[in-house]
């Protein structure tokens, strides 16, 4: 019998049969394999890529109930330009992500990564100032030009320029998930099924879901993760946001600019704006309310024509401490969770997914600021 090899074998089946006379008997049996992963969107993605440069057997199962990845805007950015802050743990977060980007390129034959500018639009002298005084920080320093930036284009309003953020740029995240749900279809390693929580059985050393073993499985899933019953414990929110898509021909815009919403350039005088945050609606649905919101914010700084050409919206997983989720159910030690990335998955995914992994696999003690931990006692009820 051929038996695929080793550590790359994805369904977990072995079919035996037996032949005798002319009647056959089909046995089915579960091989263990070391992960089972739930849901392909950054999170997911970033996982496998640990899966894999430990040379791990896994399955992927997903559906496509989740869009926050696909219609994301792609953003890295270490700053927090509303107040001018450094994002948590930015520095180690884009020292993982730039090369994880770098290799996945590699791997897959398309272009993630696009270096992109990211101007904040200053509304007065009064910003001007506190970017000044932002940019002499430590930490600040090495990601805030000191230097002001006229503004050069006549059809954008900006009497008082901009400040430049450093080392900014934007991953496509529908191209990489798109080029890895194919890559990982290839090698037999996903399923496309809406997960069953109620059908998983967990056992000691190992869990199983219908016909898969695993020593361990990891949740990714997501807003999701609200109907998980083995983490919805947690603390997560879900902070909807909607994008708008304008095509603008004479707006001629190549840099990323932050004013009361991101503008960023898409290609083919393309642009897409947004985002709003939005908490109690928690359907994937665009709704005429938020288009209303970021045209009326576009329309005051933008001085050309434009046209409306698409509208999309996505559910955040946000956390109120704005950190990740990440860690060990505290009575299933087979089961971990992967989330709460919020609008920073880019960056967040890749090196909360290097803590997790080295969280699962040895004694190793991960970020305590990520770990679910954190919540166990308030939240967690046996």
């Amino acid at each position: 019998m051929n038996i695929l090899e080793g550590s790359t074998l994805c369904r977990a089946k072995l079919h035996c049969v037996l032949l005798a006379r002319n009647d056959c008997r089909f046995y089915t049996f579960a091989l263990m394999q070391d992960y089972l992963v739930i849901g392909l969107g950054l999170a997911g993605i970033a996982f496998c890529e640990q899966l894999e440069k430990h040379a791990k057997s896994y399955t992927v199962i997903s559906d496509t109930s989740q869009t926050s990845s696909l219609v994301a805007g792609g953003l890295y950015n270490p700053v927090i330009l509303k107040r001018f802050n450094l994002a948590w743990k930015a520095k180690e977060q884009l020292d993982t992500a730039i090369p994880f980007y770098t290799a996945l390129e590699k791997k897959l034959g398309v272009q993630l990564n696009y270096p992109l500018p990211v101007y904040r639009r200053f509304a007065s002298i009064e910003e001007q100032n506190l970017w000044f005084e932002a940019s002499d920080k430590k930490g600040l320093s090495e990601f805030l030009s000191p230097k002001i930036h006229l503004n050069k284009n006549p059809n954008i309003a900006a009497p008082f320029g901009y400040g430049e953020v450093l080392g900014t740029g934007r991953i496509d995240t529908r191209t990489l998930v798109s080029s890895y749900t194919a890559y990982l279809s290839l090698k037999d390693r996903f399923t496309k099924e809406t997960f069953k929580h109620s059908e998983l059985q967990i056992k000691e050393e190992y869990v199983q879901y219908k016909s898969i073993k695993a020593r361990k499985i990891v949740f990714a899933e997501g807003f999701g993760m609200k109907q998980n019953p083995f983490f919805n414990y947690l603390p997560m929110q879900g902070s909807k946001g909607e994008y708008l898509f304008i095509k603008a021909p004479d707006l001629k815009e190549d840099k990323a600019i932050k004013s009361s919403i991101f503008c960023l350039p898409e290609g083919d005088d393309v642009y897409r704006i947004g985002a709003n945050y939005a908490r109690e609606d928690t359907t994937n649905a665009p709704t005429d309310s938020a288009k209303s919101e970021l045209l009326k914010k576009w329309d005051n700084f933008i001085r050309c024509k434009y046209e409306l050409i698409d509208h999309v919206a996505g559910i955040r997983p946000t956390v109120n401490d704005r950190k990740p989720l990440v860690g060990q159910h505290p009575e299933h030690r087979n089961l971990y969770v992967l989330n709460g990335f919020g609008s920073r998955g880019v960056m967040t995914a890749p090196y909360a997914s290097e803590q997790l992994y080295k969280n699962s696999s040895a004694n190793y003690v991960q970020d305590g600021e990520l770990n679910v931990a954190r919540f166990t006692e308030k939240y967690f009820q046996k």
